[in-house]
């Protein structure tokens, strides 16, 4: 176990007192329920909550230090005061590690939509390559044969979690780890002891703005990961320091290119492009294309679907071969052996004469593409089997960008045939207001009640609902949710799970054993 002096003696920020006893510090936590014996227990100010209100609990529950930004006097314990715990709390945890980012290659992967399948894209690169690597993602944390699940909704895990979670990877012998990095973490400095190594955007759409004020606040957030490619120490074993860029996405692109002070790569469908996809096909059950880039030209086979994911297979395969140095044939085996990524695209198929699809898409850009790749998909059927038309069901989040709830909208009145409005997350606002906005967003784009779109509040029904609509050859898909495991009321969370949903609703409707449909308060409402 490390000392309270070890710990600080690695902070970048000035603190006080200078000398602080030589105590051992046996765990890290900011929840002062957390507490055990031995613990340093650092005092970060929320947006409810401030946690100096809890260091005499935290003391009594063993508290060996407390850190903290407030004047404490005649505290039991040693305190140390900062100026910022939610920045510093990331090099504390860090050092309580042992710096775990030094001794890894870490390999970052940040945007609005893609994050979770590139993550994975680049996780199965390297696993092709022969290169003993974890990835943590807003899915799970895999630690060779270890999955562990970070949490019931999408965002980086705290500081202390993520350092963990590295350190684990350290011990088990891993030499790579490929971390998915939100908005959140990067603007909360969850991430910034991570030393990352290669920075990988997606894109940059609208998303977040209620958290983060404006988009160009929150593409300044992103690139706070292309910033700390700079600071990131001399490893022994080698610093790539790359940023890896969305050409296609210009607003980005424009930006990061500008901001990133080390060495870079553009990848995209344009010419212009270092690392581009050209020759491209889609398949009803995947895509393929020629990757091109210096001095070599390799063909790529995805088992993923949609235009978008061209895009995300050259984001993963630029990292790889541009930072990594990994054969573009080995990056290319790579891609092919991602199957799927859970609540992406998922089908979901008990026998029925329709598709039924499960996709994470919660922002008006990744709805779109969803809507196009749904398109796409009935398209690419073999001639004969009709037109088909695409079905939706979708909510939009209480308590975050109300913008979000017309565009999204719009974007379904526009590319699906029929759209159903329900919901999501709705938290602590009126589900029936958010209908409201998102059918107003409906009707401006020509939609029209009880026709091409519907508001069935449950969830489960009108998932229920949109299966019934359905006929041979059309496609429904349920968005917003993907893999996550829970759905918030008031501040309730209720276990959830859409893929669960849509097992329950068309084994109801085929008349086959199945799951029960998952409870939402909603269905005491009907």
């Amino acid at each position: 176990m490390p000392t309270l002096r070890e710990i600080l003696s690695s902070q970048p920020f000035d603190y006080s007192p200078v000398r602080v006893p030589d105590i051992r510090i046996s765990g890290i936590s900011m929840d002062n329920r957390s507490v055990r014996p031995g613990h340093l227990f650092v005092a970060l100010k929320g947006g409810r909550a401030d946690g100096h209100d809890y260091i005499a609990d935290a003391v009594l529950r063993g508290a060996a230090a407390v850190v903290g930004e407030k004047a404490i006097d005649r505290l039991a314990v040693p305190y140390v005061r900062m100026q910022d715990t939610r920045h510093a709390l990331t090099y504390l945890a860090a050092a309580f590690y042992g710096h775990p980012g030094e001794k890894l290659r870490v390999i970052g992967v940040t945007g609005t939509d893609g994050k979770t399948t590139t993550t994975n894209l680049i996780y199965q690169i390297l696993l092709a390559a022969g290169i003993k690597a974890g990835m943590i993602s807003t899915v799970n944390a895999v630690i060779g044969n270890e999955v562990l699940d970070t949490g019931f909704h999408v965002t980086t895990p705290d500081a202390p979690d993520v350092q963990l979670y590295l350190a684990r990877m350290v011990e088990a012998g891993l030499t790579h780890v490929v971390l998915e990095t939100t908005s959140h973490g990067l603007a909360q400095h969850r991430v910034d002891a991570s030393q990352y190594d290669i920075a990988v955007v997606t894109n940059i759409t609208h998303e977040h703005l209620d958290q983060h004020g404006s988009y160009e606040n929150y593409r300044a957030a992103k690139g706070r990961m292309f910033e700390l490619l700079a600071e990131t120490s001399v490893k022994p074993h080698g610093n790539p320091r790359l940023g890896v860029l969305n050409l296609d996405d210009e607003k980005s692109y424009t930006y990061l290119h500008k901001i990133t002070t080390t060495r870079q790569v553009c990848y995209g469908l344009s010419a212009r492009a270092d690392i581009r996809a050209e020759n491209i096909e889609y398949q009803p059950a995947g895509l393929s294309f020629d990757a091109a880039g210096p001095g070599y030209r390799v063909p790529v086979r995805s088992n993923l679907v949609g235009s978008y994911n061209v895009s995300n297979c050259l984001a993963a395969f630029s990292a790889a071969v541009a930072g990594l140095g990994i054969d573009p044939r080995v990056a290319a085996r790579g891609i092919a052996a991602l199957a799927g990524v859970p609540g992406r695209m998922e089908r979901i198929d008990l026998g029925q004469d329709f598709t039924a699809v499960v996709d994470f898409a919660h922002t008006p850009n990744a709805l779109k593409v969803t809507l196009e790749t749904a398109r796409q998909m009935l398209s690419l059927r073999p001639a004969g089997e009709g037109k088909g038309r695409v079905i939706t069901v979708f909510g939009s989040a209480g308590l975050r960008d109300r913008e979000k709830r017309r565009l999204m909208a719009e974007t379904s009145a526009q590319l699906a045939d029929v759209s159903v409005l329900t919901a999501e997350d709705p938290r602590t606002e009126s589900l029936d207001d958010i209908l409201d906005e998102m059918a107003d967003g409906a009707r401006q784009r020509g939609a029209v009640e009880g026709k091409t779109f519907y508001r069935v509040p449950d969830r489960g029904e009108a998932i229920r609902f949109a299966l019934k609509l359905a006929a041979r050859g059309d496609l429904v898909v349920s968005c917003g949710k993907g893999h996550e495991q829970s759905m918030c009321f008031g501040t309730t969370e209720y276990a959830w799970d859409d893929r669960t949903a849509m097992r329950a609703a068309l084994s109801e409707l085929l008349g086959k054993a199945g799951p029960s449909m998952p409870y939402l308060p909603t269905q005491d409402k009907k």
